[in-house]
């Protein structure tokens, strides 16, 4: 499995985070190839070669994979499950990395995988560190936190429509965050690093803050208007309301998977925070935000 990673296959191109992998990938002159499902109407750029599969088929996608070195999944958390055939497929195929779609909360956390929500990134992990240990393919996962826009723009981090923050246990517990961009720049970091960052977690942040900081950053930033409003409530609360949606004979994921994000983001114990000493920025070429820019992002979404 020695030698450069030219020749990358994405699976989810199209998706939230999966835009930004193929748009760093293409800048970074990697040959792509999109994977796609039968009869998508999807649109890639010229260089990008595009390959219909059947996900539920380990013929179609091993067909797909040969010739490949690497494989980036970007697939939204209902679809995850299906990586585990990816893999197999990856293998078969003699393909030498594996990404799977991580980008989150850091799942080498008990903490974090004892919620519904990661589960299903648990067994893909283990299902690569298994393909690892037997010599058939290796992998690296990317731990970047939430993501910072994302979680602005759907007022989750803040209430921007409402000017109100909602303080988990008070809000000053730091926590990691990445932007989008960011979170692509650094797949490409991990493939042009194939050596450092094999069989292992990678950890990376745009930046670290706080919800109260957030909160205080956009009352700086907010020009007239209704004032900002915040309360504050209790983790363990909004884990047993969570956990209460969940019980019920038709739970809203609208509803849990917010209570449970939260507490992974705000709570205590969930390695939220990436230690600096702990950080892969500097090997995958991710610079910090600064407080400027910080303040820039939020203003964008300042109504």
């Amino acid at each position: 499995m020695s030698g450069s990673i030219t020749k990358v296959a994405i699976a989810g191109a199209t998706g939230n985070i999966g835009q930004f992998v193929l748009k760093h990938l293409l800048a970074a002159n990697f040959s792509v190839t999109a994977l796609t499902r039968s009869g998508s109407n999807n649109s890639f750029p010229e260089s990008v070669t595009v390959k219909e599969v059947d996900y539920d088929s380990l013929d179609s996608l091993t067909a797909a994979l040969q010739g490949q070195d690497a494989v980036v999944a970007t697939l939204a958390g209902h679809v995850l499950p299906k990586q585990l055939l990816l893999i197999e497929a990856a293998a078969a195929a003699g393909v030498k990395r594996f990404l799977p779609s991580e980008f989150g909360s850091d799942t080498t956390n008990p903490k974090v995988t004892a919620l519904p929500l990661h589960k299903p990134k648990l067994g893909v992990l283990n299902a690569l560190k298994q393909k690892a240990a037997e010599g058939e393919l290796s992998y690296t996962s990317v731990i970047s936190g939430p993501f910072l826009e994302f979680g602005l723009e759907a007022n989750f981090l803040l209430d921007f429509q409402n000017r109100h923050a909602t303080l988990y246990d008070g809000g000053e517990r730091l926590f990691s965050v990445s932007t989008m961009d960011d979170v692509g720049k650094s797949v490409v970091g991990v493939l042009q690093h194939p050596e450092e960052t094999k069989n292992k977690e990678v950890f990376v942040q745009s930046t670290a803050t706080s919800l109260k900081g957030l909160l205080e950053t956009a009352k700086k930033v907010t020009k007239g208007g209704k004032e900002w409003t915040s309360e504050v409530v209790k983790v363990d609360d909004v884990l047993a309301e969570g956990w209460a949606e969940l019980k019920k004979e038709k739970p809203d994921p609208a509803i849990f998977v917010g209570k449970f994000l939260a507490a992974v983001i705000a709570g205590e114990g969930y390695g939220n925070h990436f230690k600096r000493e702990g950080l892969d920025n500097d090997l995958l070429g991710i610079k910090e935000m600064t407080e400027e820019e910080v303040e820039a992002l939020i203003a964008k979404y300042v109504v």
